[in-house]
């Protein structure tokens, strides 16, 4: 696991552990470095870091490093976003556009 400002970067290996047995809830960019959408939405991703800290966790994973916990979830495309809650996946929003993401997420902060 390493960690960029507030995004943590998450792989196949410790992604239970940074996760799945988080205390917070967690949004999971799985993205790749040649996905022009990813990229796009990127900064809104880096955003919901910085305004839901401490409340939300957020984790972006390379789909090409790890395909593993890409091909368990079933990420076809990217960018996906899924958000885990107590381990379990609660949401999941596919595409760059973002309308409704925020409303998901807080939904399930409690």
């Amino acid at each position: 696991m390493a960690q960029d400002g507030l995004l943590l970067h998450v792989s196949d290996g410790d992604f239970e552990e940074q996760v799945l047995r988080s205390d917070l809830p967690v949004l999971v960019d799985f993205w790749a470095d040649w996905c022009m959408p990813c990229r796009a939405i990127a900064p809104v991703v880096e955003r919901m870091a910085q305004e839901y800290a401490g409340r939300l966790r957020v984790a972006k994973l390379d789909v090409d490093a790890n395909p593993e916990i890409a091909a368990r979830y079933g990420v076809m495309s990217i960018p996906t976003l899924l958000l885990f809650r107590g381990g379990q996946e609660v949401h999941r929003h596919v595409g760059s556009r973002v309308q409704g993401l925020r409303e998901q997420v807080e939904a399930h902060l409690g």
